[in-house]
């Protein structure tokens, strides 16, 4: 039985090199990263897909419909897909800056930065498309030069 566990881990390297999200208003969502967030998108996007490179894993947004269709199912909206999206940072002061940052941009903030049970600082925030980000500072995981974790 465990087998076909060894021939899937052979074919699959233990690396994630993209994510796609789906969202409502492509030019809305795309001001919201790019404008409001900084972040640049990459000479490599097209027309309703813009990539943005994360330091080894990009970030795509493309419309959700799009998306769906491509997948062949049928977007279903929920209030807790079980799936985070973390920024890690180097203090609880830039947590909280980076929470009112996104709040005066329209992201929803679902739960206000605080200390929290594992020992660290965080608070979740919904980005335009509902998408789930936390925002957390944990003093036991030390970021290399370029906010990578050393793990």
């Amino acid at each position: 039985m465990t087998a076909p566990f060894k021939l899937i881990c052979i074919l699959m390297r233990q690396k994630l090199n993209l994510i796609t999200l789906g969202v409502d208003d492509f030019e809305k969502s795309l001001a919201f990263y790019e404008q409001g967030l900084g972040w640049k998108k990459s000479d490599k996007s097209m027309q309703n897909l813009a990539l943005f490179n994360l330091g080894g894993l990009v970030l795509a947004l493309h419309p959700r419909d799009e998306l769906a269709d491509d997948a062949t199912l049928t977007y279903q909206p929920t209030e807790f897909s079980g799936m985070t999206i973390s920024h890690n940072t180097r203090s609880e002061q830039e947590v909280d800056e980076v929470m009112k940052q996104v709040a005066s941009l329209g992201a929803t903030i679902v739960k206000p930065a605080q200390k929290v049970y594992w020992g660290g600082y965080s608070g979740y925030f919904k980005d335009l498309d509902g998408y789930l980000f936390e925002v957390a500072y944990n003093p036991f995981w030390e970021l290399d030069e370029n906010g990578d974790f050393k793990l």
